[in-house]
C-alpha cells in the first residue's frame, strides 16, 4: 500500500491539511526529485503561510511547481525533526543531514572501490553496491531550495542551502560518483563558431 495514500486522501484541501507524524517512514525522494508525474507526496502542506498563493498550480512552470514541492518536503522534515526544528535555527549541518537522509530513496548505483565494476559506466552484470541519490538531482534540489528560502523572506547571507559545508558536500558527491560510475560531470564547453576572416581593406 502506498504510504502516502491515507495522507493524500485526508488532504483534499491543502490549506486545512495537517502534518502526518510518521515522517521518517513516509517521506519519499519522489517529492523532491524532478518528476513530471509527482508522487502523492506533492500534496504535503505548505511550509509557511507565504508559500500558499492564489495562483493556480496549473499556471506555474514545471520548475516553480517542483520548487514548491521541494519546499514543502523540507518543511515536513523540519517539523518532524526530533526535536522539532524551526527554519531560523536551521544550519548547513541540518541541510547535510537532510541530504544524507534522502540517500535511502536513491536509484543511482554507486560502485564501491572493491566492486569489480568500479569506474565502469556500463556494468555488464548486477552487483550489491548501494543505491544513492545522483549528484545532479541533489545539486538541482539545493538550487531550488536556496531560491525558495529567499523567496520566503530569508536573507541571502543566512541561507543554509548556500552554506560552504553544503557546497563542499555536493562537490565531494560529484567527484566520488564520477569516479565510481566512470562518467564525467564536467560541463561541455560550447564551441565558438569559426570566425570568417575579414578581407583586407582596399588600397585603391
Amino acid at each position: 500500500m502506498d504510504p502516502f495514500q491515507d495522507f493524500q486522501a485526508s488532504n483534499s484541501s491543502p490549506s486545512t491539511a495537517t502534518l502526518t507524524p510518521n515522517f521518517p517512514a513516509s517521506l519519499s525522494m519522489s517529492a523532491v526529485a524532478t518528476n513530471t508525474n509527482p508522487s502523492p507526496a506533492a500534496a504535503m502542506v505548505a511550509f509557511s503561510p507565504s508559500s500558499s498563493s492564489s495562483t493556480s498550480p496549473s499556471t506555474l512552470s514545471r520548475y516553480e511547481n517542483q520548487k514548491r514541492r521541494d519546499w514543502n518536503t523540507f518543511g515536513q522534515y523540519l517539523r518532524n525533526h526530533r526535536p522539532p526544528l524551526s527554519l531560523s535555527r536551521c544550519s548547513g549541518a541540518h541541510v547535510l543531514e537532510f541530504l544524507r537522509y534522502l540517500d535511502q530513496f536513491g536509484k543511482t548505483k554507486v560502485h564501491t572501490p572493491l566492486c569489480p565494476f568500479f569506474g565502469h559506466p556500463n556494468p555488464p552484470a548486477p552487483c550489491p553496491c548501494p543505491l544513492r541519490q545522483a549528484w545532479g538531482s541533489l545539486d538541482a534540489l539545493i538550487g531550488r531550495l536556496r531560491a525558495a528560502f529567499e523567496e520566503h523572506g530569508g536573507k541571502p547571507e543566512a541561507n543554509p542551502f548556500g552554506a560552504r559545508a553544503v557546497r563542499l558536500y555536493l562537490r565531494e558527491v560529484r567527484d566520488s560518483q564520477s569516479k565510481a560510475r566512470g562518467i564525467s560531470y564536467e560541463k561541455k564547453k560550447r564551441k565558438r563558431p569559426p570566425q570568417v576572416p575579414q578581407p583586407p581593406p582596399s588600397t585603391s
